[in-house]
């Protein structure tokens, strides 16, 4: 695992990664890895027609369970519940590892992993699978409404996604090599990739905790997300390349500039936000001060201080403010999903009152329109004011050296009363 090289960037950028979902039968499809490494293990999922259209990689909610695990980088072999139903479960994984092995894309084939949306076929699929070893791990989603399963194998490997309320507290604890995470809030077990529920904040969890538990069993794909990140932020900063930029992106990403709502999704709009609006509208003197960086299993987590002078209008941090020509520190988080060896979503949060403060556009005192505590009239031609709760450069100082500003000296902060 290399570093990206950055020696290339005068070349054109790299082609999205294509390989066709090949449909063999009725209910049956694989689908090759959709990385720029082209190549990742088997991974067997077992879905029901009625959720899952194997014909179709995209929704316009999410991504299908077939695209985001063939972006994650395995072989994807697709099983449908019109299969089940009409071959035995046995045969039709002996299909999925014929496929695998027949696939050159599929590498190495000597672990392979599996992913069950449905209870249903889970309980058909599960005494199957002591024929096949090669299957080292499987995660399963299931209703939590019903009573616990407590005839699991012992020496199965089984992470267990449990939806809404349990009608039953745990009567028996998975084995060591098993794991069970609860959903409470969630409709039904079909909150994942798209299904019925879908729930888009518990599926990204949910995946994140799936990768999480089938990467160490399966030895990967692992990818150097840190080099992925850096490689993206060099071509937005450094290169000012959108077609760079966009080539280390999945098909369908999305960036979410949250304190401003600016971005977008899908790589058409975002595409147009980074050459109208990002890219190239950037102040020349632009720098990112890297503080503390976080590194799972699929993100990136970045703390850092976006340094500038604000020469022009900012249009995706400060829409609306004309230049101020004026010099400012402002601390921002970045959270970076990276799917496989690409990037997925961006998710960057900053303070948007120290820019303001920094940049002369916050007073200290602003009116305060709601009855006091105490209940009192005011006097005649007198106005409460309150002092506006935030810090210029300070806040970058602080993040940077915890001793650099005292703690709590807004503590000493309270109204005023002024004469109009």
């Amino acid at each position: 695992m290399g570093s990206i090289a950055y020696s290339d960037i005068t070349q054109a950028p790299a082609p999205l990664p294509y390989a066709k979902l090949q449909v063999l039968k009725p209910g049956l499809s694989l689908q090759p890895p959709l990385t720029r490494l082209g190549t990742g293990p088997g991974l067997i999922l077992l879905t029901t027609p009625e959720v899952y259209d194997e014909k179709l990689l995209q929704r316009d909610d999410a991504p299908t369970a077939v695209l985001k695990w063939a972006e994650e980088g395995y072989a994807v072999f697709q099983i449908a519940a019109e299969a089940v139903e009409t071959s035995e479960i046995g045969a039709v994984l002996k299909q999925a590892f014929d496929a695998f092995e027949q696939c050159d894309a599929c590498q190495p084939k000597d672990k392979v992993g599996l992913v069950c949306y449905s209870e249903e076929i889970w309980h058909t699929a599960r005494p199957a699978l002591a024929k096949f070893p090669k299957i080292v791990a499987s995660v399963v989603y299931v209703d939590g409404g019903e009573e616990r399963d407590t005839d699991e194998d012992p020496s199965l490997s089984l992470l267990k996604h449990v939806s809404g309320p349990r009608r039953q507290a745990t009567s028996k604890p998975l084995n060591k090599s098993s794991k069970e995470y609860l959903y409470p809030k969630v409709k039904g077990q079909w909150f994942a990739a798209g299904g019925a529920d879908f729930d888009y904040a518990s599926d990204s969890v949910a995946h994140t905790r799936s990768l999480q538990f089938l990467k160490p069993k399966m030895d990967g794909p692992y990818f150097d997300l840190e080099a992925i990140w850096e490689e993206h932020t060099y071509y937005e900063f450094a290169d000012r390349s959108v077609e760079h930029t966009m080539s280390t992106m999945v098909q369908e990403p999305y960036v979410n500039h949250i304190p401003t709502l600016t971005g977008g999704v899908g790589r058409d709009n975002l595409s147009v936000f980074y050459r109208n609006n990002f890219i190239f509208n950037n102040s020349a003197d632009t720098d990112l001060e890297l503080v503390s960086r976080t590194i799972g299993i699929d993100r990136v987590i970045d703390e850092f201080i976006f340094k500038f002078t604000h020469d022009r209008e900012l249009d995706w941090l400060l829409p609306g403010v004309p230049p101020t020509h004026l010099k400012a520190a402002i601390p921002f988080t970045a959270v970076v999903n990276i799917r496989g060896d690409r990037l997925y979503h961006e998710h960057i949060s900053w303070d948007q009152g120290t820019a303001l403060r920094q940049l002369g556009l916050l007073p200290d005192y602003l009116p305060f329109p709601h009855p006091l505590p105490s209940g009192n009239p005011l006097p005649e031609g007198v106005k409460v004011e309150y002092r506006v709760p935030v810090l210029g450069v300070e806040t970058a100082d602080k993040l940077r050296n915890r001793k650099a500003v005292p703690s709590n000296g807004m503590f000493e902060y309270a109204i005023r009363e002024r004469k109009d």
